[in-house]
Order: C-alpha cells, then structure tokens, then sequence
C-alpha cells in the first residue's frame, strides 16, 4: 500500500477478504469443495447456510464450523428440486453471498451417453445452477440497501467450461453454459450492485475425482495436461473463493478464475 493509500483510508489487504456480518448459502457444502469452501468463507467471517442432500455430512460441516467459533445453518435440499430450493433461499433473513458448487460428471464416449445421463447432467450442472442463482438474486434484490450493500454470485465451473475434453461432451456442455451464464447475468446485475463471477478448476483431488481418475492410463492423460504437474487441492479452490466473495474483488464481475495449473493456457 502506498502513503496516498493511507493517506486516503485505503483499508489494509488482510481486511479486503473479510467478509464478517455477510450471510453465505453453498450449495454440495457436504463434502470435497464445497465442504472446503463452507470453512474459508466461515473463516472469513461470513454466516454459512449449508445445503446438500445429505444431513450427516451438512451437520459434520457445520460442526467443524461451529467448533471455530463460526456460525453455520444446515439445509437438506436437492437443488434439482427447484421448488424445494426456491422455498429454502425464501425464507432465509438475507443472503449476500452465493456459491453454486452442486454438480456431478458421468465420463463416457459421446456416442453411448444415455438420455438418463444426459437429463441428469443437465438438471443439476445446468438447470439446478440457473434455479439456485436466480432465487439468490430475488431474495437478495429485496434487500432495502443492496446497493450499498452489493451481493456475489460464485457459479463453480471447471475448466472444461472453456476447452474440450473426450468422453467429457455433456459435461462439457454442461460448463459452457454456465460460463455464458455467468457472463450475461454479470452484465445485466453490475448496475444493481450484484457480482457473478465463476471459478474453474481443473482435475481436484477429492473422492469423485479418484474414482473417476481410476487407472494409471487416466493418470497419465490428466497430469500430462496440467502444466504445474499435479492435481488441485480443494483449499486452493476455497481461496479463489474466499477472494471472490470479499472486497478485494469488488471491480471483478463477469470473468472466471481459472485455477486449472495452466491446462487452459495451452
């Protein structure tokens, strides 16, 4: 920070990514990275509302959060049920920040994709993540001073959201979308003081992940194709995150934080 940035009352950096007194909703918060991303943005200060369809995980999450001196609220709900959603974000007090983490991959040749497959993708990498922002956007467009305020939409993406992969099509797909959604929302919300941005990850080490990367062959192909030589971690997915949900981020809306070690560079 310069002397004029003190002088004129710039806060400090570490105070840029608190986000204290905000309320959180985070959707697939049960386990890998949502789980993670729950914890920072607890640690950040933020009021967490966690949401999966698996009560036993919501409330290991939570505890883990509460045991911090963090406060955190468990929500069953499976997002692709768009009534059950909508009502859970309804009802909440306020909400100022949201991440849609929720999603799923089924690999498989794009000449065997089931029509199940497909639907179910489709329903919760595309649909669920459409239903889940645009109830967060309502509920938070009624609050009496949300342009002071602001809010932050965090759609979780991936990099396949901007290359293509094989026997990724409908995921793929899936991810393309949201990047455009996530674009064309961020446009028309920035004058209503509302930021969507995405982040897209690479391959991250979790247990969905292991079981898809489950031979040597497979191995090989996604390390050869990560420049920094190994997979994400869940805690660097978080800090993305963290960053933009908080102030620091506060001119960034409408761009995807890549954390992907240069897959998508090449």
């Amino acid at each position: 920070m310069t002397p004029e940035d003190r002088a004129a009352g710039s806060p400090a950096l570490p105070a840029l990514f608190r986000i204290d007194g905000q309320v959180v909703l985070v959707t697939g918060a049960g386990r890998g990275i949502g789980a993670e991303i729950a914890l920072q943005l607890a640690r950040a200060g933020g009021e967490l509302v966690l949401v999966s369809r698996t009560a036993s995980e919501l409330r290991e999450v939570a505890a883990r959060i509460e045991s911090e001196g963090g406060r955190a609220h468990v929500r069953v709900c499976d997002v692709t049920d768009s009534a059950r959603v909508r009502a859970v974000i309804e009802d909440l007090p306020c909400l100022d920040v949201v991440v849609n983490n929720a999603g799923n991959n089924i690999p498989e040749p794009f000449v065997e994709v089931s029509e199940a497959h497909l639907d179910a993708l489709l329903d919760l990498n595309t649909r669920a993540v459409f239903v889940v922002a645009q109830a967060a956007v309502r509920k938070m467009l009624r609050h009496p001073d949300r342009a002071a305020r602001g809010g932050t939409v965090i759609n979780i993406s991936s990099q396949m959201g901007h290359v293509g992969s094989p026997n990724r099509t409908v995921y793929c797909m899936t991810k393309h979308a949201v990047e455009g959604l996530t674009r064309a929302m961020a446009v028309e919300l920035a004058p209503r003081g509302i930021r969507v941005n995405s982040i897209g990850p690479t391959f991250v080490d979790t247990p969905l992940v292991r079981r898809i990367v489950d031979t040597p062959e497979k191995s090989r192909f996604i390390l050869s194709n990560i420049p920094a030589g190994r997979l994400a971690s869940v805690t660097e997915v978080a800090a993305a995150a963290v960053y933009l949900a908080s102030p620091a981020a506060a001119m960034v809306t409408g761009t995807c934080l890549r954390v992907d070690g240069g897959w998508t560079a090449q």
